[in-house]
Order: C-alpha cells, then structure tokens, then sequence
C-alpha cells in the first residue's frame, strides 16, 4: 500500500567524500526543508535552482554546515512528488546530522529503492525502467552500463509495448466478433487477427532469444584458468588483465591457492579464477589446491584449459580434459612461440586458441572466443543493443509466448470463439508482469528491497 508521506535518505554512499546529498521526498519536503535550511538569498527555495546557505538546528539555532539546496516541485521531479536535496560536506557525520534534523522534523527514513519505487507508483517509469535503475549503478563495463541506461530509458520497454499493443488489437477483435458476429468470421480472423499476434510472437520470441546475452553483461560470467603446472596460467592471468597479480616463477606449483580478479573482456565483465597446476603431488598444501581447483571446474561458465604447445600432450594434460568433461571449454595452446607440435587427443573437441604470453600473440583473438563465447557474436557495444537480462523478465514473456502459440493452435483447430480470449487475456497478464501493470506486490517488495537507500 502506498503511503503518501514524506520520506528521507542519505543518497550517497556512507564514508568520507566531497559531497554528501540528503534527499527528501513528499508532501511536507518543502516546509521540513524550510525549517533547517536558511538561504543566503531573500528569494528563497525556487524549483529547480540550486540555493546557497546554511543548516541550522531548528530549535538552537546552531550552525550544522554549509549547504546547497534544491528544490523540485513535483511532477517534475524524480518521484513526481516534491523532492528536496541538501549538498553539504561528504562526512559521515555532518550528513547523519542533517538527516537527524531531517527525521525529527517529520519525515520517515526511507526503505531501500522506496524513492525508486515512488517513481514507479507515480507513473514517472515502469517497472524495467525502475529495476534498470540498480543495473546502471552496479555496471562494471561499458557495454553492461549502455544496456542499462537502454533499459532505464526505455527501449525494453517500448519492444514490450509493440508486442502488447498486438496482442490487445487481437483481444478486441475477438472479443466485437463474439458479441457482433457475421459471416465473414473466418476471414477476418485470418486476415486481421493473426495479422497482429504474429508480430507479437516474433518480437516476443526475439527478446526471449537474446536473454542469455543480456543476462551475461548483466551478471558477467566466471571463467576458470585450468591446466597443469608450468603452462603459463598465471602468465595468461596477468596477460589479461594487464597487470602483475599472480606469482609467476620456473617451480611448479607456484599457485596454490585461487586467485580470483574481474576484468573486461570486449564489454563483457568476466570473473578470472586462476586456479592450483593440476598434478599429482605428495605435498600437502599443493594437494589442497589442486582439490580446489577441481571443484571449481563444474561451477564456472567457462574453462580455459591451459596447455603448452611446445610439449606433449602428457597424463596430467588428459586427466585435466576429463575433469573438464561436457563443460564449455577453450583449449589454449600457450607458448606459441617456441618450436615444437602438440597434438590434442581425438576426445578433445573444443575451440582451440594459439597465444603467446610472453609476446602477446594470439591474446586479441582470445579475448574475442572468450566474448562470442557468451555473445555469439552481439554487437554489444552498439547504440541499438536491447535485451532482456533478468529471468523474470524472461520467464514472463515466454508465458506469453506459449499463451499466443496456444491462441493460434486453438483457432486453427476451430476452438470455439468464445474461449479464445482466455489465451489473449493470459498473455497480457504475462506481459505486463514485466512492466509493473500486473506484477503482485509480494514481487514488487522483492524487487526494491535490493535497492540502495536513498535511491
């Protein structure tokens, strides 16, 4: 239920910082602002103006800090409602401060992404627009940021509402043939109907497609290094991310223990684990790393298996590739640029990589069968990119999809006219649980509890 108070948050992360912003929102944003705010100015607080001053305490008239003020008169402010943002110095405890002000004024403290979710209730977006929201806050590369702020934006939104629009044409015809029928039934539902819901398939099946991309960029993946030892996985580790994070040393073994590090890879945010050369060892800790680093093999998204083209390919190197088994794997053959000829084994079926950590061949084409791995070749960095990147969101439309496959089944089969709708109606349902008009408030309190305060 919504409850039009006034809320407030610190909007800005909690430490020490240039700037600290408290943000209030609701019908009493104004006077609480008035009450602890004194502008330099005689004009006072205007809307969209930032204002110099001062936070006093209310009752003492004590000197809290120096401030920006602005104003926003609701509807023309991220929640709809008046909001008020105080900038003063980034200390934690000046902002606290202001904030206790704030709250012993009036105001409630706000619940995570509450000013979010006002703006979702408020109509301002809807609900792919809100979750989108906490996707550009936690991108961690371009690409994954430019399908956010397409999300945020709304280009999700408005493939969504093609498909609806279909599939609500499609409910309407139906629905005037029920009540009006004539005798061209047959040909007009071919013509006119079908006519709308087949775009609506189409569309709905492309956003369904392209998922796992979408997901990928979101989320990122995780990507296990795995070989034996002295192959060059650590090198490749450090290769990747261009800087010296893993010992690299002649002794096998050199890595112990799993060393975990987030790199960009073509816009994909991809989780490197360098993991123990797997051996035979009678050394205890070794034994340690090498059990870890075959557990972690089943749980990546990807193995790289390590292994050096200028050797054999020898016992160890086989019963790493049965420990990989099914799993998606690249085969990197390293140390390209010594002579000698490996020869992979005919059980070995994946992609095979030539590189060279120490001249850097081959890492270009690396880094892009790693990309297309997931990818499949999207242009991810372009202007036009839009995909669905939540399961939910997924799950919803392809109830969709199978409910307007079901319409089409069932008036093909000659299903009686007034039980076609069902399928329709379901279909909308299904959509607009990915945009907010259906979706349960159970749901809806799941998903903005995972904001930030203050956003």
């Amino acid at each position: 239920m919504y409850v039009r108070d006034t809320i407030a948050a610190i909007s800005t992360p909690v430490g020490e910082g240039g700037i600290g912003v408290v943000r209030i929102s609701g019908p009493e944003a104004l006077p609480i602002a008035r009450s602890i705010f004194r502008c330099k100015s005689n004009g006072g607080l205007k809307s969209h103006r930032f204002s110099y001053g001062a936070v006093l305490h209310p009752e003492t008239g004590e000197l809290v800090d120096e401030a920006m003020a602005v104003l926003m008169k609701g509807p023309n402010s991220y929640t709809r409602e008046d909001v008020v943002e105080i900038q003063c110095h980034g200390g934690s405890l000046v902002v606290s401060r202001i904030l206790s002000l704030v709250l012993n004024e009036g105001a409630r403290l706000a619940d995570p992404g509450e000013f979010t979710k006002r703006a979702f209730l408020n109509g301002r977006i809807d609900l792919v627009q809100a979750e989108a929201v906490m996707d550009v806050i936690s991108s961690r590369t371009d690409a994954s940021l430019a399908l956010a702020q397409h999300q945020r934006e709304g280009l999700l939104s408005k493939r969504i509402s093609s498909a609806k629009d279909g599939i609500l044409y499609a409910l309407a015809y139906v629905e005037a043939l029920i009540d009006f029928p004539e005798d061209d039934v047959d040909v007009a539902v071919e013509t006119d109907v079908l006519g709308r819901v087949a775009p609506a398939l189409e569309e709905l099946s492309a956003l369904i497609a392209g998922f796992d991309e979408g997901r990928v960029l979101r989320d990122g993946v995780s990507v296990v290094i795995a070989g034996k030892p002295n192959v060059g996985k650590s090198s490749l580790l450090n290769t990747l991310l261009m800087e010296k994070r893993a010992i690299v040393t002649s002794v096998p073994g050199t890595t112990r223990d799993l060393i975990e590090e987030v790199v960009n890879i073509n816009g994909l945010p991809v989780k490197l684990l360098d993991t123990a050369g797997i051996r035979e060892s009678q050394d205890q800790v070794e034994q340690e790393g090498v059990r870890l680093s075959l557990d972690r093999i089943p749980k990546a998204d990807l193995v790289l298996f390590v292994v050096d083209g200028s050797a054999p390919f020898g016992d160890d190197d086989g019963a790493i590739l049965q420990a990989i088994g099914s799993k998606s794997c690249l085969v990197v053959k390293n140390k390209s640029d010594l002579a000698g000829g490996l020869q992979l084994p005919s059980a070995c079926a994946a992609p095979v990589v030539a590189i060279s950590t120490l001249t850097g061949d081959g890492i270009p084409e690396l880094r892009d069968a790693i990309s297309n791995a997931f990818m499949h070749g999207a242009a991810i960095d372009s202007r036009e990119f839009v995909a669905v990147s939540k399961a939910r969101h997924r799950d919803a439309l392809l109830k969709a999809k199978v409910a307007l496959e079901s319409f089409v089944a069932n008036l093909h089969a000659g299903v009686n006219m007034e039980l076609l709708p069902v399928d329709l109606r379901e279909a909308l349902d299904a959509v607009g649980e990915v945009t907010g008009e259906t979706t349960a408030d159970d749901v809806l309190d799941r998903i903005f509890s995972s904001f930030c305060i203050g956003k």
